[in-house]
C-alpha cells in the first residue's frame, strides 16, 4: 500500500487551532505582574506587557473597560488582571484581553484617591491662600446633599435651633453612584448663581465607594472655582474626601457644618450685650479723659492771658522779618557784584571781538600762504625746465619729427625692425612725427639696393 500522506496545515490554520485551544482550555485567568511599555492608542485602547522576573506576556484592555477603572495604570505599576488568554492571529503571539484590573497591594479607589490628590495639590487647588472666610451672619444658606438622607435633617435641626429665621436653599442631588458627581457639580453652580452667602456640600458616613463622588475631579474643581465660601461635610470625623482639601473649611460631620455656618442666636445676643457694656465703659473713660484735659487747659497760662501769648508771637514775627530782610539784602548785594564781574568778563570774551580778531588772523594767513605758494611754484618751474628739455631731446616724437617713421605689421601690430619681417602685399601702419598712414608692401629690397 502507498504511504499515507501527512495532513499539511497552513500557518493561518495552525494559528486558529492554537487560538481555539487557548480560549477553550484556559479561557479566563487571573494574572499578577508588572506593567511595562504602557501605551494608549488614538482609539482609546491600551496595549502593554505584563511581566515578572522570568517571563512576559502581551496584554490589551479596550477603551470601554479602561474607562471603568478607578485608577490610572502606568508603566512600573504592579497589578492583578483578569482576562481571556487568546492569540492575535496577525502576528501569531498569544496575549491576554483584560476585562478587570486592580492595583496589587493598595485598593484601586485608594490609589486613585492618592494619585488625584497629588495632581490637584501640585496645581494649587489646596493652597490655604485660596480659602475664603465664612460670613458672620449668613442670610441665605445653600445645601447640596440628598433630600432623603439623615444628613439634611441633622443640618436643618441644628440651624433651626441656633437661628430659626435664616433662609435655606436645598439643591437635591444624589450623593452616591455613577451620576452623583454631575448632580453635585450642577447643584454647586446653581446655588452660586442664586447668590447664597455660604454653601454646605456633603453627606453622611459610608464606605470609600459610597463617598467616592466627593473625590471626583469635576466636583473638586467646582468647589475650588466658585466665589461663594463652601464647607465640605462628607462622612464622619475619620473620613476624608478631596473636597475637604479644596473647600474653604472642612467640617467633620454635616451637623458640625451647620454649627459652623450659623452661630447660636443667644450667644450672639450675649456677645452684643457684652460689647455694648464694654463700649459704654470705654466712652465713660474717654469722657473723663477729655474733662481732665479741659480743666487743665482752663487753668493754663495761655487761657488766663491770651493777649500776652499774641504779643510774644508778634514780637517773634517782627524779629524774623528783620532777619529775613537783612539776609535778602546781603544776597542781593552779592548777586549784583557777581553780575558785574560776569558782565566785564563777557565784554572781554565778546563773540564779535573774537570773530574780528580771527578774521584778521585769517587774512594774514591767506597772504602768507599765497606768497609761499607763488615762491614754491616758481622754484618747481625752474627745476622742471631742464628736465623737460631732456625729455624733448629723448622723445621718439622728436626723432620722428626729423624725418623718421615707425612701421607696424598688421594685423598683429608687430613693430618692424628689419625688412626680413615683411613680404609683398603685407599691410603696415606707419607713424610719422605728425600723424600716420597705412601702406601696402609692393617690393622688398636689401641694404645694397637701398
Amino acid at each position: 500500500m502507498p504511504p499515507e500522506q501527512p495532513e499539511i496545515w497552513s500557518v493561518s490554520q495552525l494559528t486558529r487551532r492554537v487560538k481555539s485551544l487557548l480560549e477553550t482550555q484556559i479561557s479566563y485567568v487571573w494574572v499578577s505582574g508588572e506593567i511595562s511599555n504602557w501605551r494608549v492608542s488614538p482609539a482609546g485602547h491600551a496595549y502593554f506587557t505584563l511581566k515578572d522576573e522570568n517571563s512576559q506576556v502581551d496584554a490589551v484592555i479596550f477603551r470601554g473597560k479602561l474607562m471603568q477603572l478607578k485608577f490610572g495604570p502606568e508603566t512600573g505599576l504592579e497589578v492583578i488582571v483578569r482576562g481571556m488568554v487568546t492569540v492575535y492571529e496577525k502576528r501569531g503571539n498569544y496575549q491576554i484581553i483584560c476585562e478587570e484590573m486592580q492595583p496589587k497591594g493598595m485598593g484601586a479607589l485608594q490609589l486613585a484617591f492618592e494619585k488625584l490628590k497629588r495632581k490637584l495639590d501640585a496645581e494649587g487647588l489646596f493652597e490655604p491662600a485660596h480659602k475664603k472666610p465664612l460670613p458672620l451672619l449668613p442670610r441665605r444658606i445653600g445645601i447640596v446633599t440628598s433630600p432623603t438622607g439623615a444628613a439634611i435633617q441633622d443640618m436643618l435641626n441644628v440651624i433651626n435651633r441656633r437661628f430659626a429665621n435664616v433662609h435655606i436653599l436645598l439643591y437635591p442631588a444624589r450623593v452616591q453612584g455613577d451620576e452623583a458627581a454631575e448632580e453635585i457639580v450642577e447643584g454647586i453652580r446653581v446655588l452660586e448663581q442664586m447668590g447664597v452667602d455660604v454653601m454646605i456640600v456633603g453627606r453622611g458616613g459610608g464606605s470609600l465607594e459610597d463617598l467616592w463622588p466627593f473625590n471626583e475631579e469635576i466636583v473638586v474643581r467646582a468647589v475650588y472655582e466658585v466665589s461663594t465660601p463652601i464647607i465640605s461635610a462628607v462622612g464622619h470625623e475619620i473620613d476624608f474626601a478631596l473636597t475637604d482639601f479644596a473647600a474653604d473649611m472642612r467640617a467633620p460631620t454635616p451637623s458640625a457644618a451647620a454649627e459652623l455656618v450659623v452661630r447660636e442666636q443667644e450667644s450672639l445676643q450675649r456677645n452684643i450685650a457684652q460689647l455694648r457694656m464694654r463700649l459704654g465703659k470705654a466712652m465713660s473713660r474717654r469722657l473723663d479723659q477729655v474733662r481732665s484735659r479741659l480743666t487743665l487747659a482752663r487753668s493754663s497760662y495761655v487761657f488766663r492771658r491770651p493777649e500776652e501769648l499774641l504779643r510774644q508771637r508778634r514780637q517773634q514775627t517782627d524779629e524774623l522779618r528783620m532777619r529775613i530782610e537783612s539776609v535778602l539784602r546781603e544776597q542781593i548785594r552779592g548777586t549784583r557784584t557777581r553780575v558785574e564781574h560776569a558782565a566785564r568778563g563777557l565784554a572781554l570774551l565778546s563773540p564779535a571781538n573774537q570773530i574780528k580778531r580771527a578774521q584778521e588772523k585769517l587774512a594774514e594767513l591767506r597772504r602768507r600762504i599765497a606768497q609761499a605758494g607763488a615762491s614754491a611754484l616758481e622754484r618747481m618751474r625752474g627745476r622742471l625746465r631742464p628736465v623737460l628739455a631732456q625729455l624733448d631731446a629723448l622723445s621718439p616724437l622728436a626723432i620722428l619729427a626729423r624725418g623718421y617713421a615707425l612701421a607696424w605689421r598688421l594685423p598683429d601690430r608687430e613693430l618692424v625692425r628689419s625688412a626680413d619681417q615683411l613680404a609683398p602685399d603685407d599691410t603696415v601702419l606707419l607713424r610719422f612725427g605728425s600723424g600716420g598712414a597705412a601702406a601696402r608692401i609692393i617690393e622688398i629690397k636689401d641694404n645694397e639696393h637701398g
